[in-house]
């Protein structure tokens, strides 16, 4: 079923054909291609029996079972993902980006559901969750690795894991183990990349800050107030340096557009212990609202020793680009509306609504088939909303 334009088809034809060699049938490359398509889709909920009749099955089986059953592995679909990624919006200055949202669920049956914390819902819910890495440059940011974390006792039932098929040799690890492996995962496949920023969840983790000062990769980390920075020989906590910060030295910077403009701060830059990379420093990094002084966080930072301090500012903005991820991975591409319950067809699920947001941002990147991208989605009002969202020259 074709709907789109000429450039549209041709751009999703060299995406799929990017993934054609991790399914082994044609049959399994034809499902992937209508899976992506019901993805894309006008639908307004991306389920199973929506996405089925928008294109023109009379059952949904098919699609499901494609997730249920389908011989293929969604690691590798992950790989081609950030292949795709890379060669069309990486640059050298790219930033990964880690976070995590939630899935809410109901019952006790969906892999790794527990009551936890859902940012998502900004309460105690029961759901899933999932640790995500974007990626984010100056064409435009999209996912480009998940994880689904496994609470403890899911590790522990080994009833509940066979049912759910939870591979017997997976144990637990906490979200900052999770997204160190996905950022050295990423850096192995050799995307560009100068940046990492992330909040405090992952900051406070100081193995994912020291492995990026070991390959020389500079950060931008949220930290809360029990995290401990080095000041000659004084280890003091991040909680009390906020107790005690100084009048003069302040400066006003942008970290990105938003919905009402500009998003001025104040910054503060305070001097910690370097590491032992020659020619690079380490720096704790202050943001205070304009509007709400005692509003205050506090960034542990990396960089070369020249870097200018407006930049630490614009990287520490980069971390909205995930959230913007979220909303529009949710709400244009089905990303939170599955129907699987096992761990593999999450990963499947959620690595093609990942391929189908950055196709999206391929397109919008290039101005591709600009009624195509206005129609994908309902909810569009126009390319140049957009890809104002995405902060996109427009």
């Amino acid at each position: 079923m074709e709907i789109k334009g000429d450039e549209y088809n041709q751009a999703f034809d060299n995406l799929t054909k990017k993934m054609a060699d991790v399914f082994k049938s044609e049959a399994g490359i034809k499902n992937m291609q209508n899976y992506l398509r019901g993805l894309l889709g006008t639908v307004e909920r991306k389920n199973g029996w929506q996405m089925s009749e928008y294109l023109g099955e009379t059952t949904p089986y098919t699609l499901q079972q494609f997730l249920y059953r389908g011989a293929y592995n969604a690691d590798e679909l992950r790989d081609r993902l950030i292949t795709y990624t890379s060669e069309n919006i990486g640059e050298t200055e790219g930033h990964l980006i880690i976070d995590e949202t939630g899935f809410l669920k109901q019952g006790k049956c969906s892999c790794g559901v527990k009551r936890q914390y859902s940012g998502t819902a900004g309460r105690v819910e029961n759901c899933q969750i999932g640790v995500f890495l974007t990626y984010a440059g100056t064409k435009g940011h999209n996912p480009i690795d998940r994880r689904l974390y496994m609470p403890q006792e899911w590790i522990d039932d080994t009833e509940r894991r066979e049912k759910a098929g939870v591979p017997e040799e997976l144990t637990f690890q906490t979200k900052p183990q999770m997204a160190l492996e996905m950022i050295q995962d990423a850096t192995d496949s050799g995307i560009p990349y100068t940046w990492v920023s992330g909040d405090c969840v992952y900051g406070d983790y100081s193995a994912i800050r020291e492995w990026l000062e070991s390959k020389g990769k500079c950060y931008v980390m949220s930290v809360s107030g029990k995290a401990y920075v080095w000041q000659g020989n004084s280890q003091k906590s991040i909680g009390s340096i906020l107790m005690s910060l100084p009048e003069e030295g302040w400066f006003e910077a942008s970290c990105g557009d938003g919905s009402k403009g500009e998003r001025l701060y104040d910054w503060l830059m305070i001097p910690i212990n370097p590491g032992s990379l020659a020619g690079y420093k380490r720096t704790l990094l202050i943001r205070r609202s304009k509007s709400a002084p005692d509003e205050l966080r506090a960034y542990i930072c990396f960089a070369p020793e020249d870097t200018l301090k407006e930049k630490y500012a614009e990287v520490a903005g980069t971390r909205w680009t995930i959230e913007t991820c979220f909303k529009e991975s949710k709400s244009e591409v089905g990303l939170d509306q599955y129907e699987v319950r096992s761990y593999d067809g999450w990963y499947k699920h959620i690595t093609l609504a990942c391929i189908a947001l950055a196709f999206l941002t391929v397109l919008s990147s290039q101005s591709l088939d600009t009624k195509s991208i206005q129609e994908h989605n309902p909810g569009s009002t126009s390319l140049e909303a957009f890809k104002k969202g995405r902060n996109l020259r427009v």
